[in-house]
């Protein structure tokens, strides 16, 4: 009997034991993330004030374009993550994203910058343009809002688009043009003007008629010179440079002109090596710019973008406020060259 007893003790066990182990709860799968579309952010605005902007099949009521059920109230996830849901129907914009600079922000999410409902911003924008790439891009958003010269593309029209393409391009940096190309698509009338109404020059007729180019423009290298987003220097120059026509000379007042030549052939008053401008060893650069307390600039003798002179000599100069041309007839000679009813009488020099 003994066996048969401890057989009946351990079925005995086993019926207590089992609906103990049958209700033990099991793990429950997490909430579904949320999808996109759901986040209260890109949820549609109110009606009143109208909004900017407004989705075509959101205004139509036709949720389930994008999303899984009919109801406006409950229309459920979006059908699909990432921009391919939006490609679906803008398909225009699907060989943009296959280009060889893509935005980031495009790639991951329309979302990231359009709101799929409605906006008070045109496109759909969550942001007006310039402040919703500074939300990013705030190393930017710094240097144009605390350069002293500000760059207008960045503040009229498209803003940042009038220079980038916000979801693609062939060009580096999202510029929707080779960067020269781009400068002269707005530096091509006789109209524009700096923030204090001076005129600008048009730049690109001025390169059609002057062929000798200053190597930068040469390489169509428009920031060697220039930044594009803002500057605390005059003309967004990258570095100092004086803005008169007389200015003493300080090297420093020169950084953006040194930054490529050598300062030795300004500043030194005898050479045969540094200059051909110079009458023996009389270094005339050295006496035209070190005069005391009226040295003249660069710019008075030579063009800084193209002449049609070797050594970017200019035919002429502005002259006082009125904008009388001072010309310069200046010759090249066998033997060095000379400036005529200039600033002096006629005066030749040989460099060699």
């Amino acid at each position: 009997m003994k066996p048969l007893r401890r057989a009946f003790s351990v079925l005995l066990a086993l019926a207590v034991m089992t609906p103990l182990f049958a209700q033990t709860p099991q793990p429950k799968p997490g909430p579904a993330k949320p999808p996109v579309a759901a986040l209260g952010s890109l949820g549609p605005l109110q009606a009143k004030p109208s909004p900017v902007s407004s989705h075509a099949p959101y205004e139509a009521g036709d949720c389930k374009i994008c999303h899984q059920n009919a109801d406006p109230k409950q229309p459920g996830p979006v059908l699909t993550q990432g921009p391919g849901l939006c490609l679906g129907c803008h398909e225009e914009f699907a060989g943009v994203m296959k280009r060889p600079h893509t935005h980031a922000p495009a790639l991951d999410a329309c979302t990231n910058c359009h709101n799929p409902h409605n906006a008070n911003s045109p496109k759909l924008l969550l942001k007006e343009s310039g402040a919703l790439c500074i939300t990013c891009h705030d190393k930017i958003a710094k240097i144009s809002s605390n350069a002293k010269v500000k760059h207008k593309a960045l503040v009229t029209g498209a803003k940042c688009g009038n220079c980038h393409n916000p979801h693609g391009s062939a060009v580096a940096k999202l510029l929707v043009q080779l960067p020269f190309d781009l400068c002269l698509k707005c530096h091509n009338v006789d109209t524009m003007a700096d923030a204090n109404g001076k005129n600008l020059q048009n730049i690109k007729a001025w390169l059609d008629n002057n062929k000798v180019r200053h190597g930068p423009v040469r390489s169509k290298d428009c920031s060697g010179c220039h930044q594009s987003h803002g500057s605390d220097h005059f003309r967004l120059l990258e570095e100092g440079y004086p803005q008169e026509f007389y200015a003493p000379y300080d090297a420093r007042t020169y950084a953006l002109c040194f930054s490529c030549h050598n300062d030795d052939a300004f500043s030194t008053p005898q050479t045969t090596t540094l200059t051909n401008f110079r009458n023996g060893a009389t270094n005339l650069h050295y006496v035209h710019l070190q005069q005391p307390g009226r040295g003249r600039t660069c710019r008075a003798c030579h063009e800084v973008h193209a002449s049609n002179q070797q050594k970017h000599v200019r035919s002429g100069v502005p002259y006082g406020s009125g904008g009388w041309i001072l010309k310069l007839n200046y010759k090249e000679t066998a033997t060095g060259g000379s400036c005529e009813k200039t600033c002096h009488a006629e005066r030749p020099y040989v460099n060699k």
